[in-house]
């Protein structure tokens, strides 16, 4: 056991390690920091997939305490919020499992929490951390207004004929108060997903991991009650102010797993047809399109399920069934 512990902390250091390094080079690498804050995540999934939640914990606090001593406490509580605990509590409900008999399953079988509750999960906790980040830096319109005449102050320093027309200037700033947290959501609900993804290939392939691995294509559906809070998002867009940015958020976070959703249903529906390739290249080469976007997006909606993971029972399923009560 103290030599399993000594394993399970080592994995943990490890991994905070190379999480603080990637979030340490984002704030350095501009172009890429979008890229390198959403890959910070995947070190501290690999270890709670492959250790287990006592290594991502370690993970999280070893890259948190980095990231106070290099940059500032007020860094390292944001990656945190962001990135880091989210990362390691989809890799806790990655390893949830239970007899398959306790949901009417066969007896010698164990059923693995569904996809779809991790992605419902992945969403709610970006959106909270969205709004959490957007209360720190006193996001709203003002902040907004700042940044657009910031941006159109130096359009004409560059060129002293540019004059913008005041109302499509003011529509500009209206609009971008709602699409940059749904934009900012929905995109890290992504790049969190492809992070989990490659992570579980990576434990996968060190022996290390306990879930078994998913049809993607099968299994990557969003969980029926997530259309309702989508739905809510949208309406709470109308009513303006913060409940408009607070929906804002969560139609950007909840679409992207529903956008997510659909195209895996495109390619779980298109296997062994003969026009899938030429379907998908387009259906991925359209998507910085919006009316092709929104009808993979009601793709999605239209197909929500969960698929249960089975696998025949271990002994070392038997303590996972301990955590999943």
């Amino acid at each position: 056991m103290r030599q399993l512990n000594q394993t399970v902390l080592i994995a943990g250091i490890l991994a905070g390690i190379c999480a603080a390094f990637l979030t340490l080079g984002a704030t350095a690498q501009s172009s890429m920091s979008f890229l390198l804050y959403a890959a910070s995540a995947m070190p501290v999934l690999v270890a709670g997939l492959g250790w287990g939640n006592a290594a991502a914990i370690v993970a999280v606090l070893s890259a948190g305490f980095l990231g106070a001593l290099a940059v500032s406490p007020l860094f390292a509580v944001t990656i945190a919020i962001f990135t880091l605990i989210p990362a390691g509590w989809l890799s806790h409900l990655a390893n949830l499992a239970r007899p398959a008999a306790e949901i009417g399953g066969p007896e010698d079988l164990m059923a693995w929490y569904p996809l779809s509750g991790i992605v419902l999960h992945l969403c709610g906790l970006i959106t909270v951390s969205v709004i959490i980040l957007g209360t720190m830096i006193g996001y709203g319109p003002e902040l907004v207004s700042q940044m657009v005449d910031l941006m159109m102050a130096s359009v004409q320093a560059s060129e002293s004929t540019f004059k913008p027309d005041p109302t499509a200037l003011s529509q500009t700033k209206s609009l971008l108060v709602l699409m940059l947290p749904m934009i900012q959501g929905g995109l890290w609900v992504m790049l969190l997903f492809a992070a989990y993804y490659f992570a579980s290939r990576m434990v996968r392939s060190f022996g290390k991991g306990l879930r078994p691995r998913e049809d993607i294509a099968a299994a990557l559906r969003m969980h029926r009650n997530a259309i309702f809070i989508f739905l809510g998002g949208i309406v709470l867009t109308f009513f303006g102010g913060v409940p408009a940015m607070v929906g804002a958020v969560l139609c950007g976070t909840f679409g992207a797993g529903f956008i997510m959703a659909g195209y895996a249903s495109l390619h779980h529906r298109s296997k062994g047809k003969d026009w899938r390739l030429p379907v998908l290249i387009l259906a991925y080469l359209s998507a910085i399109f919006m009316f092709p976007l929104f009808l993979i997006l009601l793709l999605g909606l239209s197909d929500v399920r969960s698929t249960i993971s089975l696998t025949p029972a271990r002994s070392s399923d038997k303590s996972n069934e301990t955590n999943s009560k």
